[in-house]
């Protein structure tokens, strides 16, 4: 899942008084809600509506908004906030996980919107680490509170994201990435296997193809070659049902490499990022191995070992539910944003008074 950074100049300068739609676009599932400036809270969102859509069931975006605002809204819709995997080229969303491209001004257009803003869906989820995106996690390894710091968010679905938040006056910032392109670097001998069933003749080989739902499906599937035995589990639902009943040997293996990969990835960016706040593990996936990934081999690679253990070490992991916390992460980027530009202008009509 590509993590990277938005252009937000095709934008309005000031956040509507009425409410707004808010919506999270991953790569199968979409998370729409119909939501509002909160009355009792500054920055705070009121959600009015909320539901949850697949993607494949839609031909675009525009019908799959249009079925929500037709179902839960049943009024005019002039503006709305979208988190999505991708990135803007021109007009377009692109990104090879999303089950359509997405075009901004079709959009607009189709519904009758005045203004689309457009973000990274894990920057989204970073800007939730305001609200209740901290009280769900379950606790996987690390100290139980955080010192302070920045704070990481990590989430392999359908493709692998990440984003940064960190903290400073009027709630900080947040720092796209795209870290699930980074090269996967194998750590024991079967990982060296994979590696060279993925990449025969060598070349580039991103964490997203390991470290991913489909990726967990594909480690299955070059497992069961490895033993000689042909896949017998379709999808990566099937292969965590299965691990978690140890009713197959070749998904309880491929289960612990896919943990074991992503305590590599998370302790990488834990050191890139010096992330003393702490790691949120994002996601339903993640969710249903909790425990699986609790007795994996999670911690030990994410420690990394030698001195690195000494700081990451003091950082908290925790694994915690993606749910709605997307669309709530864009509404209050969106107020914030709109906050800030009213802000401005205020300040400017000042100055020109």
């Amino acid at each position: 899942m590509l993590g990277v950074a938005i252009d937000h100049s095709d934008q309005s300068a000031v956040i509507p008084a009425t409410p707004f739609l808010a919506a999270d676009i991953g790569g199968t599932h979409a998370r729409v809600a119909w939501m509002r400036a909160a009355q009792d809270a500054a920055h705070g969102v009121e959600t009015l509506a909320y539901r949850v859509f697949a993607c494949a069931q839609f031909p675009a975006l525009p019908e799959l908004l249009r079925a929500f605002i037709d179902t839960d809204v049943r009024t005019t819709v002039k503006h709305c906030v979208l988190a999505c995997a991708g990135q803007i080229v021109g007009d377009e969303v692109v990104n090879d996980n999303l089950a359509w491209p997405i075009r901004l001004s079709q959009l607009r257009d189709a519904l009758g919107l005045e203004d689309v803003a457009v973000l990274n869906d894990f920057e989204a989820l970073a800007y939730a680490l305001d609200g209740h995106l901290t009280d769900d996690g379950r606790h996987l390894c690390g100290p139980d509170k955080a010192p302070g710091g920045p704070t990481l968010v990590i989430g392999p679905g359908t493709g692998l994201g990440a984003a940064v938040h960190v903290p400073g006056v009027d709630g900080g910032f947040v720092l796209t990435t795209e870290a699930g392109q980074m090269d996967f670097a194998p750590n024991s001998v079967r990982e060296r296997e994979i590696l060279m069933h993925l990449a025969p003749n060598g070349g580039y080989v991103p964490f997203e193809h390991i470290v991913s739902g489909p990726g967990l499906h594909t480690i299955y599937a070059i497992v069961c070659t490895l033993w000689g035995e042909p896949p017998k589990l379709t999808t990566p639902e099937a292969v965590t049902a299965a691990a978690l009943a140890c009713s197959d040997v070749q998904a309880v293996e491929a289960v612990d490499i896919f943990c074991a990969a992503l305590g590599s990835f998370s302790g990488n960016l834990a050191m890139v990022f010096m992330a003393t706040g702490g790691v949120y593990l994002a996601g339903g996936f993640l969710s249903s191995i909790y425990e699986l990934l609790k007795r994996s081999a999670f911690e030990e690679r994410f420690l990394h070992g030698r001195s690195a253990s000494a700081l990451l070490s003091q950082v908290p992991v925790w694994v915690t539910e993606h749910g709605r916390h997307g669309v709530q992460g864009a509404a209050q980027w969106y107020l914030r944003r709109g906050m800030s530009a009213a802000q401005t202008l205020t300040a400017t009509d000042g100055v020109s008074a």
